[in-house]
């Protein structure tokens, strides 16, 4: 009666010895376990666990290792242990093989021993990120520091901004990535400070925060609608930091109009305040209806004004953005 062949797909992302109880009653069964090399993660807690482990001998190619498993097959069980990197080719190489041994062929199934879970992967991005930044790694990537990596964190996310204007999908993704690689680097160069932290710790923080956030989800909360949502946030930000001001926390190095748009958003449930003068705010309703809506075009104009009178449009918007946040504070009874 002819053997069986047993591929053991395994995953490289979870800890070695963690298989499914389908992989383990192969393995235990099994008249002979091969793996690729000495090196292989799963070797130690399969030979702890009584079973014995060989290690292929073949030309290194996947057609001489498909013939070494085939005819180790010929009688019993043989259980490959797939590789880390998962032996692309391999099962390809068995089923052409396959054809040639007519009767005496062995029964060939695939198992899957481990899987990744969602999240998985940001643990290759976690050990590439190690070994570049380690001793014998690369010598760019291991001379930066936090304040080295700030302009490329800033162009990054420029990049993402654009590529969602762009609604360009496939942009998006690598974009995303590239800032992932960010905080990745980041973190990575923390862990060397004299009070260390890790990407795990990054992680953790933010999950209780989201935890802690969305009382309406985690807790007994109640936010029915968004705003109500957005409310209940700023609230509970506000009380974790210890913030007096709605002004508090917003950073001043964000780009005038974003710094404008948060800063009013912020302050429109403070009592008695409007932003700029009457008089400008009569002009912006009469420039508005004289371009029919067209904020583009009439922030376009101004910008073009401002220039041909000599005066940085960038810095005039923050000027007054910090004259309206000191009228603000004033109002909330604090020191501008």
């Amino acid at each position: 009666m002819p053997g069986r062949l047993v591929l053991l797909a395994v995953s490289p992302r979870v800890a070695p010895g963690l298989l499914s109880q389908e992989a383990w009653a192969e393995l235990g069964s099994a008249a002979s376990v091969l793996v690729a090399d000495l090196e292989h993660p799963l070797l130690e807690p399969l030979r702890a666990a009584g079973i014995v482990v060989e290690v292929a001998t073949c030309d290194g190619t996947t057609g001489d290792l498909a013939r070494q498993l085939l005819g180790r097959a010929g009688s019993g069980t043989t259980v490959w242990v797939g590789s880390p990197g998962g032996d692309p080719g391999l099962s390809g190489d068995v089923a052409a093989q396959l054809d040639g041994l007519g009767d005496e062929a062995p029964r060939v199934g695939a198992v899957l021993g481990s899987w990744d879970l969602p999240g998985a992967h940001l643990l290759d991005l976690v050990a590439v990120m190690d070994r570049l930044r380690s001793p014998g790694g690369c010598p760019w990537d291991a001379e930066q520091t936090h304040h080295s990596l700030v302009e490329y964190l800033v162009e990054e996310t420029y990049e993402t901004v654009e590529a969602i204007e762009t609604s360009d999908g496939p942009a998006l993704r690598e974009e995303l990535g590239d800032l992932l690689l960010q905080v990745a680097f980041h973190a990575r160069i923390a862990e060397e400070h004299d009070e260390p932290w890790t990407i795990d710790d990054v992680a953790d923080g933010i999950t209780a925060k989201l935890v802690s956030r969305h009382p309406h989800v985690f807790a007994d909360g109640e936010a029915r609608t968004p705003a109500e949502v957005e409310a209940s946030w700023r609230r509970l930000k506000a009380a974790e930091k210890g913030r007096a001001s709605v002004t508090d926390g917003i950073p001043t190095a964000l780009p005038a109009l974003v710094l404008a748009a948060k800063l009013l958003r912020r302050s429109s449930a403070v009592a008695g305040i409007t932003p700029a003068s009457e008089t400008a705010r009569d002009a912006a309703d009469a420039a508005v209806l004289a371009v029919g809506g067209d904020y583009g075009d009439l922030l376009l104009a101004l910008v073009a004004r401002a220039a041909a009178d000599g005066v940085d449009a960038e810095q005039a918007l923050r000027d007054a953005v910090r004259r309206h946040r000191d009228d603000i504070r004033s109002a909330e009874g604090l020191r501008p």
